[in-house]
């Protein structure tokens, strides 16, 4: 039997210090792995989806809490079942969960539940916080790279005659930026 732990921070800027510390006291002779990608789905998980593919009859897969591992419900499903499917278990050291047990795997499933509720809190709580700022007058995204003026100038050396590219070398902007100036002309201003 082989135990794996897996540890994840979702940015460059955290680091798994404390997650691994507390797998490594639970579990000294496990094979340890950790990597820094969000959380919010398993694609692109490269250590995580190695780890799955090398769990084996008996082994186990153990992480520190659960939003290490999956933040939604069908993520978490799809782990687990897998899991069984090799006949490997997971266990959640900070919620004492194991999935080799009747009571772990209901559990488990329960906390899924509101793990991924918390996410979707999160994300309304961004998006009103976006409405809020919109309604406010604030800008969101970058800012244009041409001004009002250039943008009149650009239209008008067009209508000249002056073609695309020599307008984006001019002003310093790539082509699309151009053609995008001269759209508003066509369909009027998007502002």
């Amino acid at each position: 039997m082989t135990i794996f732990t897996y540890s994840r921070v979702s940015t460059l800027d955290q680091n798994t210090k404390m997650q691994v510390e507390a797998l490594k006291v639970a579990y000294p002779d496990a094979v340890h792995r950790q990597e820094k990608k969000s959380g919010t789905t398993t694609r692109g998980r490269e250590v995580l989806n190695l780890l799955l593919d090398m769990i084996n009859q008996g082994d186990k897969l153990v992480v520190w809490k659960l939003d290490r591992l999956a933040r939604n419900t069908g993520d978490l499903c799809k782990i687990v079942d897998h899991l069984e499917s090799r006949g490997a278990s997971l266990e959640i050291l900070d919620q004492k969960i194991d999935t080799s047990t009747a009571t772990g795997k209901a559990f488990l499933q329960m906390l899924g539940v509101f793990a991924e509720f918390e996410t979707n809190l999160r994300k309304e709580r961004q998006l009103a916080g976006i409405a809020v700022a919109k309604a406010n007058g604030k800008h969101l995204g970058r800012r244009s790279s041409l001004t009002g003026d250039q943008k009149q100038e650009i239209q008008v050396k067009n209508k000249a005659g002056m073609n695309p590219t020599t307008l984006s070398k001019e002003y310093g902007v790539s082509r699309g930026t151009i053609y995008n100036v001269l759209k508003e002309t066509a369909y009027g201003s998007r502002c």
